[in-house]
Formats: C-alpha cells, sequence, structure tokens
C-alpha cells in the first residue's frame, strides 16, 4: 500500500512540475522524461534544480550532484518553494 501511495505521490509531483522541453521524451504514462546524458548537459544550470524524491532518499547517498532531497510525502509543505519559471527535474529512482 506504502508503494502505491509513493507512486501517486511521485505522478502528483510530477503532474505539479510538468513541462514539455525539445528533447524529453514522454513516457507511456505521458510524464516528461530526461536520460541521463540530457540531464549532464544542463547540471549546474541555474535554470534547473533536481529534487531527489526517493522515499528513503534523505539517508541516501547523493546520486546526482547538487539534488536536494525533499520528502515526497510532504509535496504540499515543499513544492510552493520552487520557481515555475525553472525546470524542476524530480529524481525517483
Amino acid at each position: 500500500m506504502k508503494r502505491i501511495r509513493g507512486v501517486m505521490i511521485v505522478a502528483f509531483l510530477a503532474g505539479i512540475f510538468a513541462w514539455q522541453a525539445p528533447g524529453v521524451a514522454a513516457g507511456g504514462d505521458g510524464v516528461p522524461r530526461m536520460t541521463k546524458e540530457e540531464l549532464k548537459t544542463v547540471l549546474g544550470s541555474p535554470e534547473v534544480v533536481i529534487l531527489d524524491v526517493r522515499f528513503g532518499g534523505g539517508n541516501a547517498p547523493r546520486r546526482i550532484t547538487r539534488s536536494v532531497f525533499e520528502d515526497p510525502e510532504k509535496v504540499s509543505v515543499w513544492s510552493p518553494n520552487y520557481s515555475k519559471e525553472k525546470k524542476i527535474v524530480l529524481y525517483c529512482s
């Protein structure tokens, strides 16, 4: 049940921060996807925010430089803190 809730939360997050960008393919669920090669081209850009929304990610080592951990169960608390003017990348695997 917790796994299903987590998937629903991540889908909700993706909906909040959805964007359409050239070179970003949509997954079968309609959520835009970014390959690691595409992500590497924007790392360090001030226009990109990388959010680590993995369950248990607060205790896990950072796999992406400069990513910020946000609790996927507290979306309503932290989502207003991020500008809609920036590209938001959710890291959830």
